[in-house]
């Protein structure tokens, strides 16, 4: 049983403002370089060096060596469900800024990569399409797919039972921080995530956590789960919660 030591130390290490910044540049689920992520962070090279040890001796990361580079990733999935749900609350127990969302503010809020599997607008409504239809059921944040989920998903192009048998959570719920409603994550949410990548029906932005929805994508979201999906430059006037933080 983890201790209120050990609680305050993981406490600690993500109250610092670059090492929270450095967590949340890697939760798109690609590696970085420490150059990349002190840019990332807004500070020296060395002091990310710095941080950086201190969040791989913590487990928080983890570190791998190609070449002359060493890349940092976050360590697993129950690491970055930790940071999202500390954005999550972030964003709901502190007051909104009052400010003109960027274009890059709407991207984030759009689409995007929460670690593995996907966030945003477009990742909340595919979970409340696939609630609608009963593909999915939600209990809290536990979430268990159907067996005409199941079907569903074996149509669109997932293997089903490996995902059973990965021992990772194979169905839950995430609370996401900028739409404040949930998206689906476990072993189902990262293989949905990694088939519309891989299919190029979303593209991943050159920086940062935001995807992009391709043509391929629209019309295959809109055939296989009934999702009409507009970006939110071009559906609405965007009032956000305070999402540059979490960039």
């Amino acid at each position: 049983m983890i201790g209120s030591i050990d609680i305050a130390e993981i406490g600690f290490l993500l109250g610092d403002p670059a090492r929270a910044a450095i967590l949340a540049a890697l939760m798109d689920g690609r590696a970085q370089t420490a150059k990349e992520l002190a840019f990332a962070a807004g500070i020296t090279a060395p002091t990310a060096s710095a941080h950086l040890a201190r969040l791989t001796a913590a487990n928080l990361l983890e570190v791998a060596a190609q070449g002359r580079h060493r890349y940092f990733r976050i360590v697993s999935p129950l690491v970055a469900s930790m940071v999202e749900s500390v954005m999550a609350m972030a964003a709901v127990q502190t007051p909104p800024r009052r400010r003109t969302p960027t274009i890059r503010d709407r991207a984030l809020a759009d689409a995007r990569f929460c670690y593995d599997h996907l966030a945003g607008r477009l990742g909340v409504t595919l979970l409340e399409r696939l609630r609608a239809a009963e593909h999915v059921l939600v209990e809290g944040d536990g979430a268990e797919l159907t067996e005409d989920g199941a079907r569903l998903l074996g149509e669109v192009g997932l293997e089903i039972e490996p995902l059973r048998r990965s021992r990772r959570i194979f169905c839950r719920c995430c609370l996401d921080w900028s739409e404040r409603l949930p998206h689906l994550g476990g072993a189902v949410g990262a293989a949905l995530a990694t088939h519309f990548l891989e299919h190029r029906w979303i593209e991943r932005q050159p920086t940062g956590r935001a995807v992009t929805l391709t043509p391929i994508g629209s019309a295959a979201l809109n055939r296989h789960f009934a999702i009409d999906f507009t970006p939110v430059e071009t559906s609405r006037p965007a009032s956000l919660p305070r999402v540059a933080v979490h960039a």
